[in-house]
């Protein structure tokens, strides 16, 4: 079965063989067959296919990949979100309240909260989605979160050292350990990734190479939590050990910076952590400028960023961390796929997954230009029609 899409306004392919950035294609058109692009050009010369869509001068887009998500988790910390805005400041202890919650879930419905999140982002063009563990922090409890994450979303990361649970208060070398052992083999066959929040009142420098080598060697590739509250040595251990992507980057010293301008590790910026921690933004017109490869992401979580909108990500990262708009829509695109390191999404050239995201709008600026708005007109994830949108 193919679908040509035709009449696009603006066609974004973020094409690698174009040298790099959007690639804009006008009156466009692109074919979808058997779950891939198989064509993209000019409308006038589209091919025949056995369905048409018509997408009316709208803007065409690869679908969002938001590669940093924590999605299996039980209740909500609304109440603690209030407390900030009142003028607390925030720290990472409040994980702990969702581990409490978490372990005292059902798995069904924990099922059911990443299945409606996972919904709620496709709804809104986000395409491939990268799920944590983390609010188990027991071996039972994180073998439990990854496999559940497995079933739906279409990266799953280990995170087991994302905090020290209470059971272990004091002693966050010895849980750093049981993370790098028992529990890493009891979750690396779910998944692809190993994750450590490397900052104070977490994990150490030492602590966060010994879980992310065991993953290493267990087969797991990795990323790491970076320089979110402090400037620390995360992001240099996160080039150091060749990791897909340090995330946050909140607080970066020129070192950081020139560290990853010369490395493969993705920047990857989480501007909605920011907006609800009343953090400063991460300066990613520094990052930018300095050559390193930026990523967008939601960091959707109940806590620090309770929200699963890439729009918003984009919107706010424009307005407040100096991007344009061409460069926020690559990094929540193209970028956020250099952060998962796949090169079947993030893009719409012929061969890529047919992930495909068409705007209620005749411009990707429309994006920041539009804050707030929904702008989801339809979705196509590995070419079949997402239903049910927004």
């Amino acid at each position: 079965m193919s679908t040509v899409i035709t009449n696009i306004g603006e066609l974004v392919t973020n094409d690698p063989a174009a040298g790099g950035g959007l690639a804009v294609v006008r009156d466009a058109a692109l074919v979808i067959e058997d779950g891939a692009v198989a064509w993209t050009g000019p409308a006038s010369a589209a091919p025949a296919a056995d369905e048409s869509f018509d997408a009316a001068g709208r803007a065409v887009l690869p679908g969002f990949v938001d590669s940093h998500a924590h999605l299996v988790f039980a209740g909500e910390r609304a109440e603690e979100f209030a407390a900030r805005m009142n003028g607390e400041k925030y720290a990472a202890g409040g994980i702990r309240t969702t581990v409490e919650r978490t372990r005292a879930a059902s798995d069904d419905d924990l099922r059911a909260n990443v299945r409606r999140l996972v919904h709620e982002m496709a709804r809104q063009g986000v395409t491939t989605v990268e799920c944590k563990s983390g609010y188990g922090l027991t071996v039972d409890q994180e073998a439990r979160a990854v496999r559940i994450a497995a079933e739906y979303a279409d990266e799953v990361t280990y995170l087991g050292a994302h905090v020290v649970p209470a059971e272990y208060a004091g002693d966050a070398a010895g849980y750093a350990h049981l993370a790098a052992t028992d529990m890493l083999a009891a979750c690396a066959p779910h998944a692809r990734w190993v994750d450590v929040f490397c900052e104070e009142g977490a994990f150490d420098a030492d602590q966060a190479r010994e879980v992310l080598t065991a993953g290493v060697k267990a087969g797991l590739s990795p990323r790491l939590h970076a320089n979110q509250l402090t400037q620390g040595p995360a992001v240099r251990l996160a080039v150091e050990l060749e990791a897909a992507s340090a995330d946050h980057c909140t607080f970066l010293g020129d070192a950081d910076v020139d560290a990853l301008a010369s490395s493969r590790t993705v920047a990857t910026l989480l501007p909605g952590v920011e907006f609800s921690t009343r953090q400063p933004y991460p300066d990613a017109r520094r990052l930018l400028d300095a050559g390193a490869t930026v990523a967008l992401a939601t960091d959707c979580n109940p806590g620090s960023c309770y929200s699963s909108s890439m729009a918003f990500c984009i919107a706010v990262a424009v307005r407040d961390m100096r991007m344009t708009p061409a460069e926020a829509v690559w990094s929540a695109t193209a970028g956020g796929a250099r952060a998962l390191r796949r090169t079947d999404v993030g893009h719409l050239s012929p061969g890529a997954r047919a992930d495909v995201h068409v705007l209620d709008a005749p411009s990707h600026i429309h994006l920041a230009y539009r804050p707030g708005v929904p702008l989801t007109h339809a979705v196509w994830k590995h070419g079949r029609r997402v239903k049910g949108l927004l």
